[in-house]
């Protein structure tokens, strides 16, 4: 047998034992043709995600607290890779598709704006008034890896990889996840009516049951963690967590994750669906609210926020403008539109290339485009004098 033929047999040898429900690799469907390698298809994803570069903006990208100065505060990058794991233990111990798993895990942020949840408000209320569109980080997520991404040409990464990062929603919490059927043309309709039916677009059911999967784990890679965060920079005190939530999930990160896994393992193992127990889903819906209303809503001040939200404006508008008159000195052109293909340049309109720029933005690459912009508007107000 030739060497490489081996080789790839012993890459899907893992498969024979996957369960029933499972997502085989055959099945996997891209939206261009493509020859594969001995890598197979979801394992091959899982590489040209993290080589992309977006990949490695996940490592300045907020995830809850934006301005804090501590190191060990949780980046966006920290979060995905929890959730891969998560998601992966609980993959393995249902003996699903681990290599579909942790490719949509890793991929399902990507579409997160600078600022975190504060900033994607910003670019929303942008994108319905210039665009006439909802915005939403998964489907922009979606968007980056089919129409932006390598110089505008796309990952053509798989259908059920693209579906389980547009699905993924993990503020969107259920008792129970079922997979819904689709095929390639089901899927694009309902990526491409997210940005008419916003609220629609939240119901959407991943079409596999790893999907399933990430999904749930979204929400236990970022529920306790966050807690972990609030209290390490003096926004929350651990004896402040309600005790009818702490005695079900516990009152720590590690213990949190744990007793979540475990449950949906008991109530899932063999099932085609992803389940939790009753008593644990109250427990998460409970810590959800509870995180709400102690640490989200104050994760940005209203100041900052006003500051930020305007700032967001001023440099959308300028980018438009640098479009408009062809600034090639302009940023957005050096770092951004100069990379980009020809099919990209013509069928993307000019204030969608600003968004898919503005959305691609590290907090500090946007913090300092933010102080570039205040620099320009000040020598001119000095230039008239």
């Amino acid at each position: 047998m030739d060497v490489l033929k081996k080789a790839k047999k012993n890459f899907l040898k893992k498969e024979r034992g996957l369960s029933s429900y499972a997502t085989k690799s055959k099945e996997a469907i891209r939206l261009k043709p493509f020859v594969e390698d001995i890598r197979p298809p979801f394992f091959h994803d899982i590489d040209r995600i993290i080589h992309s570069l977006s990949y490695t903006r996940y490592l300045n990208k907020t995830q809850v607290f934006s301005s804090s100065p501590n190191d060990h505060v949780s980046k966006r990058i920290t979060h995905v890779q929890l959730v891969s794991k998560i998601a992966r233990t609980i993959g393995r111990a249902l003996n699903l598709n681990e290599d579909l798993i942790e490719a949509i895990a890793l991929g399902h942020d990507i579409g997160h704006t600078p600022l975190g949840h504060a900033g994607e408000e910003m670019i929303a209320n942008i994108s319905r008034r210039e665009l006439k569109e909802e915005f939403a980080h998964n489907i922009q997520s979606v968007r980056y890896y089919m129409a932006v991404a390598n110089h505008g040409e796309g990952l053509n990464l798989t259908i059920q990889v693209l579906d389980g990062i547009m699905t993924h929603n993990g503020e969107m919490l259920s008792n129970i996840y079922y997979k819904e059927e689709k095929n390639k043309e089901e899927f694009l309709k309902q990526y491409k009516s997210a940005y008419t039916n916003l609220k629609k677009s939240k119901t959407y059911h991943p079409m596999t049951l790893e999907g399933c999967v990430v999904r749930i784990s979204d929400i236990i890679g970022y529920i306790g963690r966050d807690i972990e965060d609030a209290i390490l920079i003096g926004e929350l005190d651990r004896k402040e967590l309600p005790q009818d939530i702490v005695k079900v999930l516990g009152d720590n990160n590690s213990d949190i994750v744990n007793t979540i896994i475990l449950d949906i393992i008991h109530e899932s193992l063999g099932k085609p669906y992803i389940k939790l127990s009753d008593k644990v889903f109250k427990a998460l819906m409970d810590l959800k609210k509870y995180n709400y209303e102690h640490i989200y809503k104050h994760s940005l001040s209203k100041k900052d926020y006003q500051y930020y939200d305007k700032a967001m404006n001023r440099l959308f508008y300028k980018y438009l403008e640098d479009i408009k008159y062809k600034n090639h000195h302009s940023v957005i052109y050096k770092t951004f539109l100069n990379h980009q293909c020809e099919e990209y340049l013509t069928k993307t309109s000019s204030k969608r290339q600003v968004l898919d720029f503005l959305c691609g933005m590290t907090d500090d690459f946007f913090k300092k485009q933010i102080k570039s912009l205040e620099r320009l508007e000040f020598s001119k107000i000095i230039d008239k004098v």
